[in-house]
């Protein structure tokens, strides 16, 4: 289930992160992680999505590899920007609020922008957090971690909370820069623990939500192999970015944009 506080790999259904995960093996790669592409056996369905790598990941993002604005046409994230989402989810409303702020966060040597988000249920707020991505030079966006609390009976948990090359934990693209379909990529990994996935599935589509109808929308197709039962459908408007989020499998819920301001 994904958290749109990604925008992307950023959602609320059901409250639980896809783009999220806790630590790592290597910054340099993962060996000995699990084979996304395998999953014939009883025990493990067959793979939603295969980013191609067998497993042995090793993404290379360096801070002279990063440009100061990220500008990428369906994930653009510049300082002012919000979104409002809300839906529901498990006959549950949910309501995800999403901010670009002009704080910056050092990661991995790279200044990352921070986009906070905030999620509540039925009014009462379940999550909080702080994002961090970077665009390279070629127009990727990249996720790099977060600082998240979830609240629940009271208690306050940052279960969840990572940080790229810490402990091992490794980034990952959460929009490419040239989107084709049947492109698949990994959002972070971290074997066992992080393994958010997206692969484009459609180009063109036309999509119509409370904030007004938009063209050219971009359709990704979110999953793990640590929640194989759940997929997810999200929807990229050109200059906006996310514009609705639907669960297709593993459960119900619809995430649409009722509210955007662009940047200050």
């Amino acid at each position: 289930m994904v958290r749109v506080g990604a925008l992307g790999v950023v959602t609320v259904l059901g409250v639980l992160p896809t783009a999220c995960g806790d630590d790592g093996d290597s910054a340099d790669g993962a060996e000995g992680g699990g084979d996304v592409s395998a999953g014939t056996t009883d025990a493990a369905p067959a793979a939603v999505i295969d980013p191609g790598d067998e497993g042995n990941y090793q993404p290379s993002l360096a801070p002279d590899d990063v440009v100061a604005v990220i500008d990428n046409p369906y994930l653009p994230l510049q300082p002012g920007m919000s979104w409002a989402y809300e839906g529901e989810s498990d006959g549950e409303r949910e309501r995800v609020e999403v901010v670009v702020t002009d704080q910056r966060r050092e990661v991995m040597g790279i200044p990352a922008v921070v986009v906070r988000d905030t999620a509540t249920v039925e009014g009462e707020v379940v999550e909080e957090t702080d994002d961090w991505f970077a665009q390279d030079r070629d127009g990727n966006v990249w996720y790099l971690g977060e600082s998240t609390t979830a609240y629940e009976d009271g208690a306050a948990s940052e279960e969840g909370s990572w940080e790229a090359g810490v402990d091992g934990a490794l980034p990952g693209i959460v929009m490419p820069a040239d989107p084709q379909v049947g492109d698949a990529y990994r959002q972070e990994y971290l074997a066992g623990e992080a393994e958010d996935m997206g692969e484009v599935v459609a180009l063109g589509r036309s999509v119509e939500v409370p904030t007004g109808p938009y063209e050219d929308v971009l359709v990704t197709r979110d999953w793990t192999p640590l929640e194989p039962e759940t997929v997810e459908e999200k929807e990229y408007a050109p200059g906006v970015g996310l514009v609705r989020e639907t669960q297709t499998a593993g459960g119900e819920g619809t995430l649409e944009l009722v509210a955007h301001a662009p940047a200050s």
